[in-house]
């Protein structure tokens, strides 16, 4: 994985790769997770100190200057090309939901809701 790039290098390479998408330019300067997620966040911060203005952190003192909250839900989704809606791990955890449960799924489409109505016990 490329290092992230900072200061002079991140302003250089960025302007370098100007007339691209900006996943692109971000991907290009090193602003990527793990999973080979854009680091959006990361990148647009590091350009903002590059050109000279310091943040207020929000960071718990954590080597990297990541918080301690990890990526927070935002209770929001999209129906994907596949046509799949993803509800993820945030969202099942705070709802104490555990892997096999099963559900029936109901839907008013006139209100446009889907709801999940649990089907009983996991045994």
């Amino acid at each position: 994985m490329a290092q992230m790039l900072v200061g002079k290098e991140l302003l250089d390479k960025a302007r370098s790769l100007s007339n691209r998408p900006e996943d692109e330019i971000a991907r290009g300067c090193g602003y990527v997770g793990p999973s080979g997620r854009v680091l959006r966040k990361s990148f647009y911060k590091a350009l903002v100190e590059a050109k000279g203005y310091k943040l207020r952190s929000e960071t718990t003192g954590r080597p990297g200057g990541r918080s301690s909250r990890g990526r927070q839900a935002e209770f929001r989704t999209r129906v994907h090309g596949n046509g799949n809606l993803l509800i993820g791990h945030a969202y099942t955890k705070k709802l104490g939901l555990e892997p096999g449960q099963e559900f029936r799924i109901e839907m008013k489409k006139e209100a446009r809701v889907i709801a999940l109505i649990p089907l009983g016990d996991k045994n």
